[in-house]
């Protein structure tokens, strides 16, 4: 699984420009290649009873003298991930062939995303936390390397920059975690790990830590700043990294970390809820006043990924909900994003929703797909998104009222912002452009938006009822032997969907009868609050990159005039002083001659002056 796509990055960009005319192709190949390879695992794995569905692979001894080796494991929770990026990665390969199609290239752009693909399944697949820093720190690089693709654009490389310095925050408390393990437990391995984990202080601290290493990579507060920017990269990559898998890194990181969250009355699960909780309810209200398609995506993104952490944080209850609407939400939001790019596609790149409208008619394929991906995402009943969710808030009101009913609001939230978005780009009158000529994409682009509309439809379904995904993930996760059931009828489930229909009749009302205004209106403080993305970057400019600068003036400042101004100024003094000193060397006997003479003639006036005293 790792080595085809591995070795595709490693063809694309060795052999450079001689790959071409066919190094798109290599690209989908390769990843393609790593899917198959993880549904033979799959189908191996499950040939398996429930007690032997964990096979792990010893690779070498990566620091023999500590006991840290490097090696791979297959369980259900790993394959899920496994299944999750190589599927729908390779779909959205495939789209990029017709995306990328101009940018003169798009053989690097596959080389970046087939070296993301086998950073991501190194991550997974790791069987202790070594392997999956590499991985984590791979895709890191990669995500880097991809936003900013398009380096001549200045906001590009910009959010790229931005991506990998909070990503760093994170990525040091993940760092330190691994180094209170080791020192605790003397091992980085899942498997020794587990046994012998106590509740304890160090708990709770390598509990948090890891908290703040899933906080950068899945954009939670407070490291969500990075997000948003993240957009200024072509659209495959939004649809592949930060909708289907890297920004679901730290909710694997979580759930494989469980030891750590749920020792009995740790406090450090409960850390997870509440970051999960707070940022569904910022990602959503982020994505109500955002123009930009992209970028309202990418809030929701923020939104459904609290979700996810909410889902985490509860235990093996929440678990299999949490990775539910994990593989749900990498469907439906990749059908979201790409279909976007193919909007945009049809829309001369442009990404403004306000310089839509009316787009149904004129790509039929793209809206429909789009359509049931925003009927997923706001869990329209039956729908994917539905059974996922649904069982997030379930799980989350018999854990904790509040959290339970916070994510009943931001359901509420989602519902208007996913219909505003839909208003106002593909309902009411053209306000495009002059020179826009929509039309709809090609079926290299098309076709994938079509399978993962069929995953948006079904899946979420198939997944919860019956505790199928419960039954599959509990020899990894753990669990009580008899699945949670699903309630179709429940008190929170008819509030959401009421509150879903409210948000949608009141986004009709504002975007979809009335008149959308081509400049985007003042609006209120909550709205401007809203558009600046709840002033993170301000709060971040404040208290770190200011107080940041100011730190380091002062310290080139005393190195400039303390420590450099010290060894200077002693040199300085010692060549003066040489250089005075040295005028007295003439070279002329005359002049030391008549130096003598005055030395003498002192010499004797002072004796005679002592001797008359």
């Amino acid at each position: 699984m790792i080595a085809f796509p591995l070795l595709g990055a490693f063809i694309l960009l060795v052999f450079n420009r001689f790959t071409n005319r066919w190094g798109h192709l290599l690209g989908v190949a390769m990843s393609l290649a790593s899917f198959v390879v993880a549904v033979l695992a799959f189908f191996e794995l499950i040939g398996f009873g429930e007690g032997e569905r964990r096979r792990a692979v010893e690779l070498y001894s990566f620091i023999p003298n500590m006991n840290i080796d490097m090696g791979l494991l297959i369980d259900p929770l790993s394959i899920s991930f496994a299944l999750l990026i190589t599927g729908v990665g390779s779909l959205i390969h495939i789209y990029s062939i017709g995306y990328m199609s101009h940018d003169e290239h798009r053989r690097r752009f596959f080389a970046y995303l087939n070296l993301f693909v086998a950073a991501m399944l190194l991550l997974v697949l790791a069987d202790n936390y070594v392997g999956l820093f590499i991985g984590w720190e791979g895709v890191g690089l990669a995500s880097y390397l991809l936003i900013g693709f398009w380096q001549f654009k200045p906001s590009a490389a910009v959010a790229a920059k931005k991506a990998f310095v909070v990503n760093r925050v994170g990525d040091f408390g993940l760092l330190v975690g691994m180094f209170v393990i080791f020192t605790t437990y003397n091992t980085l391995s899942f498997a020794e790990l587990k046994p012998i984990v106590e509740e304890n202080g160090t708990t709770l601290a390598i509990g948090l830590l890891l908290l703040l290493g899933a906080c950068g990579k899945s954009a939670q507060l407070p490291l969500q700043s990075w997000l948003l920017d993240a957009m200024e990269g072509p659209t495959p990559v939004s649809a592949l990294i930060h909708a289907a898998t890297m920004v679901t890194a730290g909710v694997y990181l979580v759930v494989r970390s469980g030891a750590y969250f749920f020792p009995e009355g740790s406090g450090a699960a409960l850390a997870v809820a509440i970051v999960g909780a707070a940022t569904l309810l910022a990602g959503a209200i982020i994505g109500c006043a955002k123009d930009d398609i992209k970028k309202g995506l990418a809030g929701s993104t923020m939104s459904q990924i609290g979700y996810m952490m909410l889902g985490a944080g509860l235990g093996p209850a929440g678990y299999a909900f949490a990775i539910g609407h994990l593989i749900t939400h990498g469907f439906f939001k990749a059908d979201l994003f790409l279909g976007a790019g193919s909007v945009m596609h049809g829309m001369n790149d442009e990404v403004d929703m306000r310089k839509y409208g009316g787009l149904a008619k004129y790509m039929k394929v793209t809206f429909a797909t789009f359509f049931i991906g925003y009927l997923a995402i706001i869990g329209f009943p039956l729908l994917s998104g539905y059974f996922t969710k649904e069982g997030i808030i379930e799980a989350a009101m018999e854990h904790n009222q509040v959290l339970g009913w916070l994510a009943v609001l931001g359901a509420g939230i989602t519902g208007f912002y996913m219909s505003r978005m839909v208003f106002m780009t593909f309902f009411g009158k053209k306000r495009w452009v002059e020179g826009a000529h929509p039309h709809e994409s090609p079926l290299v682009m098309t076709l994938p938006l079509m399978i993962l509309s069929v995953g948006a439809l079904f899946l979420g379904g198939y997944l919860v009822m019956g505790g199928t995904l419960y039954t599959f993930l509990r020899p990894a996760v753990g669990g009580d032997p008899t699945p949670p059931v699903f309630h179709f009828a429940s008190v929170p489930g008819a509030v959401t969907l009421a509150l879903v229909a409210i948000g949608a009749a009141y986004a009709w009302m504002k975007y979809g009868r009335a008149e959308v205004p081509a400049v985007q209106p003042r609006g209120s403080f909550l709205t401007t609050f809203a558009r600046r993305d709840l002033y993170g970057d301000a709060l971040n400019e404040s208290l770190f990159m200011r107080p940041g600068q100011w730190l380091t003036r002062i310290a080139v400042f005393f190195d400039n005039r303390g420590v450099d101004g010290l060894v200077n100024g002693l040199a300085a003094g010692i060549g003066g002083s040489s250089g005075r000193l040295r005028r007295l060397q003439t070279g002329f006997a005359r002049t030391y001659a008549l130096s003598i003479f005055i030395g003498a003639a002192l010499l004797t006036g002072a004796l005679l002056l002592v001797g008359t005293i």
